[in-house]
């Protein structure tokens, strides 16, 4: 029987509490052996078996500790992510892998000199609405891709005092949607060759973006990434038109909520969206109209890739690699919407 992998994760705000504490102890192979966190009476009564710690270096100093997951503001991933690499640990680090692409450079060449995987936590691969897109596109339901959109818009029109929404590298809309959507049109198209981005600080008092347009042009396609703060009514989560069809698919994966409300990861009805989408066919008059059940979404995947990548050599489930190009299109839109122009990638 192979060895557990103790995991130590570090940090214990929204992500860590939500996605990344329950879904590490849900992973057959894998052991929530210690979380490094301030808020230590927030953490027993979550977690009273796991031992908790103030600060990181006793856990990075812990032979016994396998996998570093980085749960901590933007701003700091890098330093703790190149901290836990150089004491020899595998490590997982949440989106935005970090807030410049020379930090997630760097990081990728320690990690290969040191031998050690370094992942990226893009979870939204394994969305039950974008599985579901992804098997329509492969299998060839919509024809070939003209035009993509992908949203991901809220109503949350008052600005709250954290560290997302504040002054700060990293923060903002962009640096916390941005990389979920723009990963999830990687795996589907690829690299683009261009990047046209509008950006916008649309609420009273907002000191980060809440708004952003984003435009990838591929040879073929063009894919629009819309995300805003202030949509009440909501819209679409994907609108895709394709040569033969298209899909329209409305409501956000359901696994963040079901974590919320602490269902366990794996329970009956795990990941299921009874919301599904429609294929339309034909006509734009008079289109046939097709339900497409949308197939269950499981983040539970990714720590699985996570610890056979660890512990078997397999492929790392998002490599450093594809995290860094990630990085690129995000810093780059930054610079498209400054000079109010598209720009090409390198």
């Amino acid at each position: 029987m192979a060895e557990t992998l103790n995991v130590a994760l570090v940090g214990y705000g929204y992500a860590g509490k939500t996605f990344h504490a329950p879904l590490i102890a849900a992973v057959p192979g894998m052991a929530l052996a210690a979380i490094v966190s301030s808020g230590k009476d927030k953490v027993v009564a979550d977690w009273p078996q796991v031992a908790v710690h103030a600060g990181v270096d006793t856990v990075l100093a812990d032979p016994a500790i396998g996998l570093i997951v980085i749960a901590t503001p933007n701003d700091t991933h890098f330093d703790l992510a190149r901290r836990a690499l150089e004491a020899g640990k595998h490590v997982v680090v949440d989106k935005p892998f970090t807030v410049t692409v020379a930090e997630a450079r760097e990081l990728d060449a320690i990690a290969q000199k040191a031998r050690r995987v370094l992942s990226v936590f893009h979870n939204r691969r394994w969305d039950a609405d974008f599985l579901t897109l992804k098997a329509l596109i492969d299998t060839g339901k919509l024809g070939d891709v003209v035009q993509f959109e992908s949203h991901f818009d809220r109503f949350r029109p008052q600005v709250r005092s954290r560290w997302r929404e504040a002054d700060v590298p990293g923060a903002g809309l962009w640096y916390d949607l941005g990389p979920h959507i723009v990963d999830q049109t990687l795996q589907l198209f690829g690299k683009p060759d261009a990047v046209y981005a509008d950006f916008a600080k649309r609420r009273n008092g907002a000191q980060a973006t809440d708004y952003f347009h984003v435009l990838l042009r591929y040879p073929a396609t063009r894919v629009i990434l819309h995300g805003s703060v202030l949509v009440p009514g909501g819209g679409p989560r994907f609108a895709v038109h394709g040569t033969l069809a298209s899909y329209i698919k409305h409501g956000l994966d359901v696994q963040e909520d079901q974590l919320k409300a602490g269902r366990q990861p794996g329970c009956d009805g795990w990941g299921v969206d009874h919301q599904h989408g429609i294929r339309y066919v034909g006509d734009a008059d008079v289109p046939g109209v097709e339900p497409v059940a949308t197939l269950p979404g499981d983040y539970r995947h990714y720590y699985a890739g996570v610890r056979d990548a660890v512990t078997a050599g397999a492929a790392n489930p998002v490599p450093a690699a594809e995290a860094i190009l990630v990085m690129e299109i995000i810093e780059l839109a930054i610079r498209a919407a400054e000079a109010r122009r598209e720009l090409a990638l390198p």
